[in-house]
Protein backbone atom coordinates (compact mmCIF):
# COMPACT_ATOMS: atom_id res chain seq x y z
CA UNK A 1 0.00 0.00 0.00
CA UNK A 2 1.75 3.34 -0.59
CA UNK A 3 0.64 6.80 1.08
CA UNK A 4 -0.12 10.41 0.67
CA UNK A 5 0.17 12.55 4.13
CA UNK A 6 -0.88 15.88 4.62
CA UNK A 7 0.80 16.79 7.58
CA UNK A 8 0.69 19.63 10.71
CA UNK A 9 -2.65 20.93 8.76
CA UNK A 10 -3.50 24.13 10.95
CA UNK A 11 -7.36 25.24 11.02
CA UNK A 12 -9.54 27.18 13.68
CA UNK A 13 -12.55 25.79 14.61
CA UNK A 14 -15.08 25.80 17.26
CA UNK A 15 -15.40 22.39 18.52
CA UNK A 16 -15.39 21.55 21.99
CA UNK A 17 -17.71 20.87 25.01
CA UNK A 18 -17.22 24.30 26.75
CA UNK A 19 -19.95 26.40 25.65
CA UNK A 20 -16.54 29.17 25.47
CA UNK A 21 -14.81 26.46 23.13
CA UNK A 22 -18.05 26.74 20.76
CA UNK A 23 -17.95 30.81 21.29
CA UNK A 24 -14.73 31.60 21.10
CA UNK A 25 -13.17 28.57 19.03
CA UNK A 26 -9.56 27.54 18.82
CA UNK A 27 -6.59 26.09 16.62
CA UNK A 28 -6.50 22.49 15.53
CA UNK A 29 -3.98 21.05 13.73
CA UNK A 30 -4.57 17.87 11.75
CA UNK A 31 -2.17 15.07 10.08
CA UNK A 32 -4.26 12.84 7.51
CA UNK A 33 -2.66 9.86 5.74
CA UNK A 34 -4.35 8.53 2.75
CA UNK A 35 -4.25 5.11 1.49
CA UNK A 36 -4.22 4.71 -1.85
CA UNK A 37 -2.08 3.11 -4.55
CA UNK A 38 -0.09 5.18 -6.33
CA UNK A 39 1.90 2.95 -9.12
CA UNK A 40 -0.22 4.03 -12.30
CA UNK A 41 0.20 7.76 -11.07
CA UNK A 42 3.96 6.82 -10.87
CA UNK A 43 3.88 5.20 -14.24
CA UNK A 44 2.03 7.86 -16.06
CA UNK A 45 2.16 11.14 -14.07
CA UNK A 46 -1.15 11.74 -14.77
CA UNK A 47 -3.00 13.53 -11.75
CA UNK A 48 -6.66 11.37 -12.15
CA UNK A 49 -4.40 8.25 -11.12
CA UNK A 50 -3.27 9.89 -7.77
CA UNK A 51 -5.68 11.94 -4.94
CA UNK A 52 -5.11 16.17 -5.67
CA UNK A 53 -3.41 17.18 -2.28
CA UNK A 54 -5.51 20.83 -2.81
CA UNK A 55 -8.83 19.24 -2.52
CA UNK A 56 -8.21 16.89 0.24
CA UNK A 57 -6.70 19.62 1.94
CA UNK A 58 -10.07 22.01 1.31
CA UNK A 59 -12.26 19.05 2.58
CA UNK A 60 -10.73 18.74 5.49
CA UNK A 61 -10.57 23.03 5.96
CA UNK A 62 -14.43 22.56 5.33
CA UNK A 63 -15.39 19.95 7.95
CA UNK A 64 -12.45 21.57 10.94
CA UNK A 65 -13.34 24.89 10.17
CA UNK A 66 -17.58 24.12 9.81
CA UNK A 67 -20.48 22.86 12.08
CA UNK A 68 -19.43 22.89 15.70
CA UNK A 69 -19.12 19.54 17.50
CA UNK A 70 -18.62 18.76 20.99
CA UNK A 71 -15.93 16.09 20.22
CA UNK A 72 -13.13 16.14 18.34
CA UNK A 73 -13.75 12.41 17.75
CA UNK A 74 -16.50 13.08 15.86
CA UNK A 75 -15.05 15.79 14.03
CA UNK A 76 -12.13 13.43 12.80
CA UNK A 77 -15.11 10.54 11.82
CA UNK A 78 -16.71 12.92 9.83
CA UNK A 79 -13.19 13.83 8.20
CA UNK A 80 -12.80 10.61 7.34
CA UNK A 81 -16.00 9.81 6.20
CA UNK A 82 -15.74 12.77 4.14
CA UNK A 83 -12.34 12.23 2.10
CA UNK A 84 -13.57 8.83 1.56
CA UNK A 85 -16.83 9.52 -0.12
CA UNK A 86 -15.13 12.27 -1.90
CA UNK A 87 -12.00 10.58 -3.27
CA UNK A 88 -12.76 6.53 -4.75
CA UNK A 89 -9.16 6.13 -4.85
CA UNK A 90 -8.83 6.13 -1.05
CA UNK A 91 -8.83 3.05 -0.03
CA UNK A 92 -8.14 3.95 4.10
CA UNK A 93 -7.85 7.15 5.80
CA UNK A 94 -6.05 8.00 8.92
CA UNK A 95 -6.76 11.50 10.93
CA UNK A 96 -4.90 12.77 13.88
CA UNK A 97 -6.50 15.29 15.23
CA UNK A 98 -4.92 18.03 17.61
CA UNK A 99 -6.15 20.06 19.85
CA UNK A 100 -2.95 21.90 20.97
CA UNK A 101 -5.03 24.35 23.81
CA UNK A 102 -7.99 22.35 25.54
CA UNK A 103 -9.75 23.86 28.34
CA UNK A 104 -8.36 21.65 31.26
CA UNK A 105 -5.36 23.20 33.70
CA UNK A 106 -2.05 21.09 33.75
CA UNK A 107 1.45 21.30 31.91
CA UNK A 108 1.26 19.01 28.54
CA UNK A 109 1.86 20.54 24.79
CA UNK A 110 -1.49 18.84 23.58
CA UNK A 111 -4.05 16.39 23.52
CA UNK A 112 -5.00 14.23 20.53
CA UNK A 113 -6.89 11.67 19.05
CA UNK A 114 -6.12 9.17 16.32
CA UNK A 115 -8.24 7.20 14.14
CA UNK A 116 -8.36 5.01 11.42
CA UNK A 117 -10.78 3.97 8.74
CA UNK A 118 -11.46 2.14 6.08
CA UNK A 119 -8.82 -0.97 4.43
CA UNK A 120 -5.38 1.07 5.78
CA UNK A 121 -2.57 -1.52 6.17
Amino acid sequence: MDYIHLNEMEFYGYHGVFSEEQKLGQRFRATVTLAVDLKRAGETDELQHTVHYGEAYETCRRVIEGKPKKLVEAVAETVAAELLNQFPLVQGVRIQLIKPDPPIPGHYKSVAIDITRGGFR
